[in-house]
């Protein structure tokens, strides 16, 4: 796993590998004595069992066979994969396309009670018109080098965003003045997507707060997007990957976070004014 570091997917990690080292032990067997039973150098074992070395499903399979412990082995690698769902590279993610990614998510958007999140530089994806949602997957889609099917995923985040006018869902969002002035598609893209944030602010559901560049003395410093679900998971989205971390502690500090970000937040007619002011700014 590259260098983010998380207690969540660590702890995760080594929960597998705890397991592994237990199957072992129960069969009586020394660390070199399975790598000999499952053709490996003797060092993979100690890498498996310290959490250095993530195990394949492949690998589970193979140790668990090793062991006399084949029974085990569908368990162990279900657990396995969830540790590595905590960590997901974009291009593991869009592998296929970006629409499935976008449907992927519907599920959780549609269980959560209470959302709250975070962006420094993008427009939220609930919030995007069809014509930004364009322009902006289709730079995801050339830079991730995945397959281009830019506009069934754009009709996937626009359903999605259903969610907004249904159940008994509120969105709490905080947007720094800063995604209001870059500039995604062409001007025209851009003030569309400004105005319809204008018309988002008036939605029973929804709270959209804007952090002004004159903000002073900032009690929090621009971080990366990240989304609070009911205040037990997180996803935070860094250029390489989506991490989702559910270990209290580490969701409890992007509540903290967020709740900071939002004391120097605008709302209402402020916030209408620096939306306006950016709309004019194109002209």
């Amino acid at each position: 796993m590259p260098s983010y570091q998380s207690s969540s997917v660590e702890n995760a990690r080594k929960a597998v590998a705890a397991r592994l080292r237990e199957v072992r032990l129960d069969a009586g067997l020394k660390g070199h004595e399975l790598a000999a039973r499952c053709g490996w150098h003797k060092s993979k074992v100690s890498r498996i069992e310290n959490a250095i070395t993530p195990p394949s499903d492949a690998d589970i399979r193979d140790w668990c066979a090793g062991c006399g412990a084949d029974d085990q082995a569908p368990d162990i690698v279900a657990t396995s994969r969830t540790a590595d769902s905590m960590y997901l590279e974009w291009k593991r993610l869009q592998r296929t396309g970006l629409r499935r990614l976008q449907e992927s998510r519907v599920p959780l958007y549609e269980r959560t009670k209470l959302h709250r999140g975070y962006a420094s530089h993008l427009v939220p994806g609930l919030f995007q018109t069809p014509a930004y949602a364009a322009a902006l997957l289709s730079s995801i889609s050339r830079f991730h080098g995945t397959p281009n099917d830019t506009a069934e995923a754009v009709d996937a985040r626009m359903s999605r965003a259903r969610v907004l006018h249904e159940g008994t869902h509120r969105f709490a969002l905080l947007v720094e003045e800063a995604v209001l002035r870059y500039q995604v598609g062409d001007p025209e893209t851009m003030a569309g997507q400004l105005g319809h944030l204008l018309s988002v602010m008036s939605l029973p559901a929804v709270s959209l707060g804007i952090i002004p560049f004159a903000a002073r003395e900032r009690g929090m410093w621009t971080l990366e997007t990240f989304d609070i679900f009911d205040d037990q998971r997180v996803h935070v989205e860094l250029l390489t990957a989506q991490v989702t971390l559910t270990a209290p502690g580490e969701v409890g500090m992007y509540v903290k976070a967020w709740g900071d970000l939002q004391k120097m937040t605008a709302y209402g007619a402020e916030a209408r004014t620096l939306v306006t002011a950016a709309i004019d700014a194109l002209r």
